[in-house]
């Protein structure tokens, strides 16, 4: 049996409404028992200060490196499916959410299918909330001729701190977090 190409992805993961943290590491476990994908490495988790809309409740982000059999718009629609599972309501841009999944580099691709899909996300390089976490796994990738370590660089002063979780946070038991009857 000829086994599938593997291609690496990085996504990004935060959300600022509910148990952010189980949200985030129940993504994370859908990604990691699909059978076209596995996870790599998982960042920290970070706090960070609101973006873009700013009156709405600070944000739980974190980045992960994936490796993925799937296309990169097979790759979006699986966290797109993963955040609808949370009860992600789109009503307003940059406002408050259980979860947002980003899809923020697939390989070294540069992908534009409309506004559906753009790759690498065209915001990585303004959002301390990608950069800092995503330096931490792979501070040598490259966005727009920049390491990721680079451009981090100037946020480290900013309002983010860096969460005292430990790096298999997303390890925990939280498959079925909608279960109201099982111990999280």
């Amino acid at each position: 049996m000829k086994r599938k190409k593997r291609f690496r992805a990085w996504i990004g993961l935060g959300g600022n409404l509910g148990n952010i943290m189980n949200a985030m590491a129940y993504a994370l476990q859908c990604f990691d028992k699909h059978d076209d994908c596995s996870t790599i490495t998982v960042s920290s988790v970070y706090k960070t200060p609101p973006w873009g809309k700013k009156d709405q409740p600070w944000f739980l982000n974190a980045c992960a490196k994936i490796s993925t059999g799937l296309a990169p718009e097979a790759l979006l629609q699986l966290g797109l499916d993963i955040e609808n599972e949370m009860e992600r309501s789109r009503v307003e841009k940059w406002g408050p959410r259980t979860l947002d999944i980003d899809l923020l580099f697939y390989e070294d691709l540069k992908i534009s299918i409309s506004s559906r899909l753009l790759l690498p996300h065209p915001e990585i390089g303004r959002r301390a909330f990608v950069l800092i976490p995503l330096a931490e796994i792979s501070p040598k990738l490259i966005f727009k001729g920049e390491t990721i370590a680079n451009l981090a660089e100037q946020f480290e002063n900013k309002q983010i701190i860096k969460c005292p979780t430990g790096r298999l946070w997303w390890k925990g038991k939280f498959l079925n977090i909608f279960n109201t009857t099982q111990e999280i």
